[in-house]
């Protein structure tokens, strides 16, 4: 199981961000996540960072399909895979309606159905072929050439059943948020894995983000989390993955403990068919610190 690393970027400058990118590197980190929020675009971040850098991997999880065509991000991936010697990790999802319809004003009827026409076409326009894709609810006929540019690898995130079967059949695997090991090892692996092999895929990856506090004061940080992210509990496709796992809430599929006790969780999560996990460090700012502290250490 790989070790990947989540970047927070809110607030901080381009200097903040690739001195952060580059310790990751410099201790083995496998590559690290940037977010798609309200603040830097990651994927233009990423582009930005990567000098800083020379062979560690860049991933966004996720940008959110609704507000771009196919051909808008492919042809912005490429870019960022020319600039960036060819590092990136395209992980693109659905978002949520409190996002795509609450902010966008953008009607987010049948998630599954579009993300899995979006991912049709955008597969070819990332290998540079001529595409020719007409779909229910999306259009997209052109090809892309940028010199230098490989096709990234796409990953979707996904949740349910039938995003797990669209990632497995047409991605290279999927990165989940708030699904413990239980739930990865009983309902994520064996989805996707089925959808892969029935498409004659390889066996795809499973980067399970995972809020991480290396921390003497377990339930304190438990309560952080609740206090910044327990709204996501409200989310469908995340309220969905949480009862599957019998949890109430974000705070309760974190890792937190001393470094002996987060290192067992990091092999549960290894013994259920984790390919990355994907720490993602919170708490108070020495918490941060020890945690990725551990997480170079661990890498």
């Amino acid at each position: 199981m790989r070790i990947g690393l989540w970047i927070d970027e809110e607030g901080k400058t381009i200097d903040e961000i690739g001195a952060a990118a580059k310790a990751a590197e410099d201790n083995g980190i496998d590559r690290v996540w940037f977010s798609q929020r309200l603040g830097w675009d990651a994927l233009t971040l990423i582009a930005g960072v990567a000098p800083y850098t020379s062979t560690i991997g860049y991933a966004v999880g996720v940008v959110p399909v609704y507000p771009r065509h196919p051909l808008a991000l492919a042809a912005q991936a490429l870019s960022v895979q020319a600039l960036t010697g060819n590092r990136l990790t395209l992980g693109v999802g659905a978002s949520h309606p409190h996002m795509v319809e609450g902010m966008l004003g953008i009607p987010m009827d049948r998630p599954a159905a579009y993300v899995r026409e979006y991912v049709e076409a955008l597969g070819p326009l990332l290998a540079g072929e001529p595409t020719d894709y007409v779909g229910e609810r999306l259009t997209a006929r052109g090809r892309l050439e940028i010199a230098g540019a490989e096709a990234p690898e796409l990953i979707l995130a996904a949740l349910g059943p039938r995003m797990l079967k669209t990632a497995g059949e047409l991605t290279a695997g999927t990165t989940t948020s708030w699904a413990g090991p239980e739930v990865i090892e009983s309902f994520i692996r064996p989805t996707i894995d089925a959808a892969a092999t029935a498409a004659g895929r390889p066996a795809p990856q499973v980067i399970a983000g995972v809020c991480v506090a290396v921390t003497d004061d377990p339930e304190a940080a438990r309560n952080w989390i609740g206090s910044h992210y327990g709204a996501a509990g409200d989310m469908p496709s995340y309220r969905a993955v949480l009862d599957r796992g019998g949890k109430g809430g974000p705070e309760e599929t974190a890792v937190l403990g001393d470094e002996e006790t987060v290192a067992k969780e990091l092999q549960r999560y290894a013994d259920a068919g984790t390919t990355e996990f994907l720490v993602c460090p919170v708490g108070t700012g020495a918490e941060v610190e020890r945690t990725i502290r551990f997480a170079l250490d661990y890498a």
